[in-house]
């Protein structure tokens, strides 16, 4: 289940002021926030396309990452941002946002950190796997875009750096978290990220996602807005 909404703000409607003999004419309404599409994960996997996976060409640097963040001023970066939202005691803050101390739980393996030296910030859908499911296709805009992605809280995770180093490049059909207990939101938040930014499944990813969501993870809710 994915853990938390994007950031919200109210549409507003604007109306076009009326000139002297001309006829009454409205404003097309401001663009606001996508609407959440809510669903189970079985309904969730059937709306990913299928399509045979491409890796060739793929670099990390493709994707532009870290970027000053969600909000330039705060003088961090995405990284850490991330850590800072997601911590469960606060670090201190210093100059260049250096974090010093905090409390993070990584749900990937249960482990309780203290400090931020031992973690990574985890694309949930790995940029090599993204890669080879669309992500090729994109301008390098919209790569940056999906690798700072903070507008939904199932994109991006603070985990060990050991067990995300385990993981490395793999789909949910060759890994899954060592906590079984992780698995059904693992899932979940992996589907509403191939959803947000369309990406694709290969016919291997695919089964593993049927098999899950038709089984174990049969009452896993997932919601997704989809990508600007």
């Amino acid at each position: 289940m994915i853990k938390k909404l994007p950031r919200r703000c109210a549409l507003a409607l604007a109306l076009v002021p009326l000139a002297a003999g001309t006829p009454s004419q409205a404003a097309p309404a401001p663009q606001g926030p996508r609407p959440a599409v809510v669903t189970t994960l079985a309904d969730a996997v059937g709306l990913v396309k299928v399509v045979g996976e491409n890796r060739t060409g793929y670099t990390p640097s493709a994707f532009e990452h870290w970027t000053s963040g969600e909000f330039p001023s705060d003088g961090c970066d995405t990284r850490n941002e991330v850590l800072l939202a997601e911590a469960v005691d606060a670090p201190v803050v210093g100059a260049g946002c250096t974090l010093t101390g905090g409390t993070w739980v990584s749900y990937y393996d249960g482990q309780r950190v203290t400090g931020s030296g031992s973690l990574d910030v985890a694309h949930t859908v790995p940029l090599a796997e993204s890669w080879g499911s669309g992500a090729s296709a994109w301008t390098a805009a919209r790569r940056a875009a999906y690798a700072n992605d903070q507008g939904a809280a199932a994109s991006l995770s603070a985990v060990t750096a050991r067990t995300n180093l385990q993981r490395a490049d793999r789909g949910p059909a060759d890994w899954l978290p060592p906590v079984p207990e992780a698995h059904c939101r693992y899932v979940g938040e992996w589907v509403a990220t191939k959803l947000r930014w369309q990406l694709t499944a290969d016919d291997t990813e695919m089964e593993a996602l049927k098999v899950l969501a038709e089984g174990p993870c049969e009452d896993t809710v997932v919601q997704y807005t989809t990508a600007p």
